[in-house]
């Protein structure tokens, strides 16, 4: 809903959590949408390019001719270097509409008073954009892919936790716990904590990104650290699955599986 406090609409592309990946008939439409509510899009594109779905990553600056775009970038994704606090904004605005209503003046105006300036890392950040070889882009994709792959394919062997779309961007995974086959477990804090706590394995509980009873994993990890945190994870779940009695000439526990 937009009304006219509304100055800008901001999409994240790709997504995360979710690991979704915006089409160009989609972006245009976002676009198409912004120019008649007669707003600016604020594009975060932090995890551009790392796709590995049917889907290829389109910048929103491509429909700058349309409605002004204000691109948020870093290099602690696409790079691979996490904790590097550095990023930028670049506006995209054929029209002029921007500088016509000051707000690339006020957003420079901002962006000149920071408290920490991450100074060693301006000073890097040249070389780093200006050397970095497309060889290296291409490896991480292959990484990331790879991982996506196992990480789905044994997620899908656990029976409580649920898939509900394979991602097709960034190196994150939301996932959905099925309770009913868990015992002594209420949400997705208590289980968390109980499987830092057994395990020594974190997951972030879903409640923290505003979804309860599911779980943010990532899987841009080592291989081997990845496989093992999988089957650190399963064996946690078949540990607190429930067990069901089967009365008869013989008693037996049986796991009860549901389908995704």
């Amino acid at each position: 809903m937009s009304d006219e406090n509304t100055v800008a609409m901001v999409i994240i592309n790709p997504g995360n959590p979710s690991g979704c990946v915006y089409t160009y008939n989609h972006l245009n439409k976002i676009a198409e949408t912004a120019r008649k509510l007669g707003i600016v899009v604020i594009a975060d594109e932090v995890y551009g390019h790392l796709v590995y779905g049917s889907n290829p990553f389109v910048p929103m600056s491509l429909f700058a001719t349309i409605v002004p775009v204000i691109t948020l970038g870093s290099v602690s994704k696409r790079w691979m270097i996490p904790g590097w606090g550095l990023g930028w904004l670049v506006t995209c605005d054929p029209s002029g509409l921007l500088r016509k209503d000051e707000i690339a003046e006020s957003i420079n105006k901002l962006l000149v008073y920071s408290p920490f300036p991450p100074t060693l890392i301006q000073g890097a950040i040249p070389q780093i954009l200006e050397k970095t070889t497309q060889d290296f882009f291409s490896k991480t994709i292959n990484i990331l892919r790879k991982n996506l792959e196992i990480c789905y394919d044994k997620l899908k062997e656990i029976p409580c936790i649920i898939i509900p779309q394979k991602p097709e961007g960034a190196f994150f995974a939301m996932v959905k716990l099925n309770l009913l086959l868990l015992e002594d477990i209420e949400d997705d804090m208590e289980f968390c904590l109980k499987l830092a706590k057994e395990e020594s394995l974190i997951i972030l509980p879903g409640v923290t990104v505003g979804l309860k009873n599911w779980l943010r994993m990532t899987f841009a990890v080592e291989y081997s650290s990845l496989e093992d945190g999988l089957g650190r994870l399963k064996s946690f779940c078949q540990r607190h699955a429930k067990k069901y009695t089967l009365t008869g000439s013989t008693a037996v526990d049986q796991q009860i599986h549901v389908e995704h």
